[in-house]
């Protein structure tokens, strides 16, 4: 259940502004629930939106289908169900396979078994991985 009301009047001019920058960026018709939630406040719908579009939609050093596998394992880590969901249909679209989403399964899930390993240790870090910072 939401904390916030959905308003689905959507009637607000930066709510409509936002959506449809959202179906151009995205070349779709489609704006899934986290942007008709944050519609409850439209400022706040903005500027998210603007940094989701920056930092995911842009071509940047980081290519497209590596950024959304990056946003799954910290959606995983965060356990943010939406999120997990979201972007991994978006790396699907970007041609994340099969047996590229079980090596990405296998990868977070030995990276959170050895942090955990690590945590309960409090090992000391060694001193060659902060010679090159």
């Amino acid at each position: 259940m939401s904390t916030v009301k959905l308003n689905d009047s959507f009637e607000d001019p930066i709510t409509q502004e936002v959506f449809n920058d959202i179906k151009k960026t995205r070349s779709t018709d489609y704006i899934g629930n986290l942007w008709k939630y944050l519609s409850f406040n439209p400022v706040l719908l903005k500027d998210i939106w603007q940094e989701v579009k920056s930092t995911m939609s842009k071509e940047t050093l980081i290519d497209k289908k590596t950024k959304e596998l990056i946003y799954m394992a910290v959606s995983i880590t965060n356990n943010c169900s939406y999120c997990i969901h979201s972007h991994t249909a978006a790396a699907r679209k970007l041609g994340l396979t099969q047996e590229e989403h079980a090596e990405f399964l296998r990868i977070v899930s030995l990276a959170a078994k050895t942090n955990q390993l690590l945590n309960g240790m409090q090992l000391p870090v060694d001193q060659s991985f902060n010679e090159d910072a």
